[in-house]
């Protein structure tokens, strides 16, 4: 077996618990340090990693082979760009950056300099998502909708950048559809943007949307909601033979955020795949904001849409 590889994680807010558990458990990895810019989160890091309060420093010093980066959707750009430069492979939350043109910048630099990059959609590893992709295997699919409603407050935690949209770039849009729309494009492929209709807050913060999608000759729907009373994440495909095939992607998992532990496992094992093999780009985190962007763009063409 090949020698663990050594990975740092950049960012210690509420979503890194699930990435540290992942990268701690797999035998592919070896947690070397972390990274964050609060000095008390970086007081006891995990047994033998070193703790930074500086990404270009940790990149200097520490020896790694690769990066997880967890910080806030803003900063996303900036160490991903830090990490590809220095010649070290990245794994990014989602989104991949704030918009198109940062994300676009980072493949361009990672086929540059020949070092992988990809994006965390954590929800394409849920076993009940493989689960229906085996079900629906060779069957014509008609429709697809993705359903991605949760009350925010309840998830981000400390984390309060997430409803400031110059932060995260957006709201439920920019942050969740990324997930959503790479449900979509794994089962169909490249999708389209066709319409969308968006809802804001009084603070200018898109909390919910539906967002229509065409690909490969199917339609897809996208509903958003950030002001959901609970949780509700599925995923509903309707075939040409008529039959309809449903994967409820919290099934089983009642736990708040239970779900998340075997979906982050999936990623880790995912990415030391492609660091291993020198896979390069990973075209999907463009493709996300791409439709980010598109169905922000399709929802201003009608009527702003209130709370």
């Amino acid at each position: 077996m090949s020698a663990p590889l050594r990975v740092g994680v950049v960012g210690l807010g509420v979503i890194s618990r699930f990435h540290l558990a992942a990268l701690v458990a797999s035998p592919d990895w070896d947690l070397a340090a972390v990274c964050d810019l609060d000095p008390s989160r970086i007081a006891g890091p995990p047994p033998g990693a070193a703790g930074y309060t500086d990404h270009t420093r940790m990149l200097a010093e520490a020896g790694l082979a690769a990066v997880v980066v967890t910080a806030p959707n803003d900063a996303h750009a900036r160490i991903c760009a830090d990490a590809l430069a220095a010649g070290v492979a990245v794994c990014v939350e989602k989104p991949l950056a704030l918009d198109l043109a940062e994300g676009e910048a980072l493949a361009a630099l990672s086929r540059e300099r020949g070092v992988p990059l990809s994006t965390a959609f954590h929800r394409r590893y849920n076993s009940g998502f493989a689960a229906l992709r085996e079900r629906i295997h060779g069957r014509e699919v008609r429709e697809v909708t993705v359903r991605y409603l949760e009350r925010i407050e309840e998830h981000a935690g400390d984390d309060t950048w997430y409803l400031d949209p110059q932060r995260c770039g957006g709201g439920c849009v920019a942050d969740n559809g990324p997930n959503a729309f790479d449900l979509v494009e794994t089962l169909l492929g490249r999708a389209e943007v066709t319409g969308a209709r968006v809802g804001y807050d009084s603070a200018g913060v898109d909390r919910r949307a539906d967002i229509a999608l065409e690909a490969g000759g199917a339609r897809a729907r996208v509903l958003l909601d950030w002001s959901h009373p609970g949780e509700r994440k599925d995923v509903v495909v309707r075939t040409a033979d008529g039959r309809e095939w449903t994967a409820d992607l919290l099934a089983g998992r009642p736990a708040f955020k239970e779900s998340l532990w075997h979906e982050y496992e999936g990623i880790a094992a995912d990415f030391a795949r492609r660091v291993r093999e020198g896979r390069v780009e990973d075209a999907s985190g463009v493709s996300a904001l791409r439709l980010v962007g598109d169905a922000y763009r399709a929802a201003a063409l009608g009527e702003r849409v209130g709370p």
